[in-house]
């Protein structure tokens, strides 16, 4: 009979879970994870920013064993005990603080064929039971070509790379658009900034009308050219976010084409072979049709070993964190983790005990 209880008590706590409805209102400081206090408050900042020509070829050190696929605009955090580790920070500190962070798409895979470079923004050195070790905080900043990797002496890699360019293209329209009328066309900062969703939708009906009228004087319906506008383009990506996290403040987001498809790329839970053929994109407008599609088509979270086993759907996704739903934390053993927030996960098997320390999301 005892049994029967325990029994009963857990469906009925099932059932509650599972009923329990989702909070509206986000009490924790989002801004909190995005900053990594973890690794110590007392780290030395750095400023300016390094960017080199594209095309460009350079020769940069490679960051051994890293299990993320880092993409420009995304905060990569590291704790390094290996001499050999230690030793290239330094130096890299000392040069232009730039160090190159391949693209493996498969773990197997040995040679990586693209990357991102990450340049040092936070930096400190501290020593523990007479282990030395590095805290780095560093941000992916341009995507790269390998064409060549050669091991020094020292055991440190160095990769011979091409820096890609950003492919910015025009307004589909401008071939078409009369110079003289271009003073009275819409702005997207000419919105008013508090309306109701009725309101916005109403106004960015009327915008979108206006900006594509020229489409009358081509053989394309408007409809078609909103497919390539970097505007529209990011109105739908925005849209399907809020599905994704409704606590997602637009405001939090790039304004910017290129900033903002990275910054989706970066938050989307998908493998690594998916986010690599994102990071060989090079036109930010391509880039967001892609990931419209793929949020389109994902509905649910499997398992990366079982592939059919659900974890999860995209309607339990919440965001934690000014930087999105996903970011990239650092635990104190050095592995770095790539960590979504959910309200409800399944088929899950806990193992260990939780624990407070070194927590990621502190308060």
């Amino acid at each position: 009979n005892e049994e029967e209880e325990d029994e009963d008590d857990m469906e009925t706590e099932d059932r509650d879970s599972e009923e329990a409805e989702k909070p509206n209102i986000i009490t924790f400081d989002p801004s909190l994870p995005t900053s990594h206090a973890y690794l110590g408050s007392d780290m030395e900042e750095f400023h300016g920013r390094t960017v080199h020509d594209e095309d460009s070829c350079q020769t940069i050190p490679v960051l051994p064993q890293t299990s993320v696929m880092l993409v420009p605009g995304q905060t990569l955090p590291l704790q390094l005990f290996r001499p050999q580790e230690v030793s290239m920070m330094r130096s890299i500190i000392q040069r232009d603080r730039t160090f190159a962070v391949l693209a493996h798409s498969d773990a197997g895979d040995p040679e990586a064929e693209f990357g991102t470079t990450a340049e040092i923004y936070a930096y400190r050195e501290e020593q523990e039971y007479g282990i030395e070790t590095v805290k780095v905080k560093a941000v992916g900043r341009q995507r790269f070509k390998v064409h060549e990797i050669r091991t020094q002496a020292d055991g440190i890699r160095q990769a011979k790379v091409q820096i890609l360019p950003e492919r910015i293209l025009p307004d589909p329209l401008s071939a078409v658009q009369l110079t003289p009328l271009s003073r009275l066309h819409m702005h997207p900062s000419s919105k008013p900034p508090t309306q109701t969703c009725k309101q916005a939708q109403c106004w960015w009906n009327n915008y979108q009308q206006r900006k594509f009228h020229c489409a009358s004087l081509t053989p394309w319906p408007p409809w078609v050219y909103a497919l390539y506008d970097s505007e529209s383009l990011m109105n739908r990506v925005k849209k399907q976010l809020h599905e994704w996290d409704e606590n997602l403040k637009d405001d939090s987001l790039p304004t910017n084409a290129v900033d903002f498809s990275y910054r989706v790329a970066a938050c989307l839970p998908i493998d690594d072979a998916l986010r690599l053929q994102l990071l060989k994109i090079g036109s930010a407008i391509q880039r967001l049709r892609c990931e419209l599609d793929i949020m389109d088509r994902c509905t649910s979270l499997c398992c990366k070993q079982c592939q059919d086993t659900e974890i999860t759907t995209k309607n339990e996704i919440f965001s934690l964190s000014l930087y999105g739903p996903m970011a990239a934390y650092v635990n104190p053993h050095g592995y770095v983790h790539e960590t979504l927030t959910v309200y409800k996960a399944n088929n899950l098997n806990l193992v260990g005990r939780p624990s407070t320390l070194h927590s990621w999301f502190p308060g």
